[in-house]
């Protein structure tokens, strides 16, 4: 009996796929080692084809009538399915979401800092959502939001692109935008257009709280 199937055996099956002596049926519907049919055959005897090969006889279909199996070495299988799923999980890169909080009426130089945050937060790979927060009178000037929100669109353009367009939600509006290049790609902190290397080589400034918090809590 191959090594595969006397593992199986000893500690139950290994997956959800059943195994050679796993298999509980009169008759399988065969496929060779390498896609070929074989048809229709009793239990017994593709048992004792997968052993003439010393491959496992490992049921792949087992709601079809009569079910159907695979000759294959099924620790070998086994193996190269979970590389796979490891590659997978690598190759996986957590969405991060950003936030960024602004005044309709925020002056020149609080924009271009929070602005320098945001173009920090694409070139790491992350999304930003980018809030623009009306408070009293300000929340019969929407306009004054939107036009905000298509110049931050416009200045980004070198490194974002927007992934939802500026939409009113309560007293805020709210646009995201996604980087260019994914996060899978950044190397070196990413590409910067000419207009922002100048400020990302000033000092560093602490970024707000808000900067920091996820999109899923915005400010009430």
């Amino acid at each position: 009996m191959p090594a595969s199937a006397r593992i199986a055996n000893q500690g139950g099956p290994i997956s959800d796929l059943r195994v050679n002596d796993q298999i509980r049926t009169k008759e399988v519907r065969l496929v060779g080692p390498q896609g070929e049919q074989v048809g229709i055959v009793s239990i017994d005897k593709a048992l004792q084809l997968a052993a003439d090969v010393d491959l496992d006889l490992v049921e792949v279909a087992p709601t079809a009538r009569p079910p159907v199996c695979k000759l294959m070495d099924y620790g070998k299988y086994k193996y190269e399915s979970a590389q796979k799923a490891r590659a997978s999980r690598r190759n996986q890169q957590q969405t991060v979401i950003k936030e960024m909080k602004l005044r309709p009426k925020i002056d020149k130089h609080d924009y271009e800092t929070k602005k320098g945050h945001i173009v920090r937060f694409l070139t790491a790979g992350d999304k930003v959502k980018i809030t623009i927060m009306f408070r009293g009178r300000e929340q019969s000037r929407p306009e004054l939001g939107r036009r905000l929100l298509d110049k931050l669109a416009e200045e980004l353009a070198d490194l974002a692109v927007i992934e939802s367009a500026a939409k009113q939600d309560g007293r805020n509006m709210i646009m995201v935008v996604a980087p260019i290049r994914p996060k899978g790609e950044i190397k070196g902190g990413g590409r910067k257009s000419g207009r922002d290397r100048g400020e990302a080589a000033a000092p560093a400034e602490e970024v707000p709280a808000a900067a920091e918090a996820p999109a899923e809590t915005p400010e009430s």
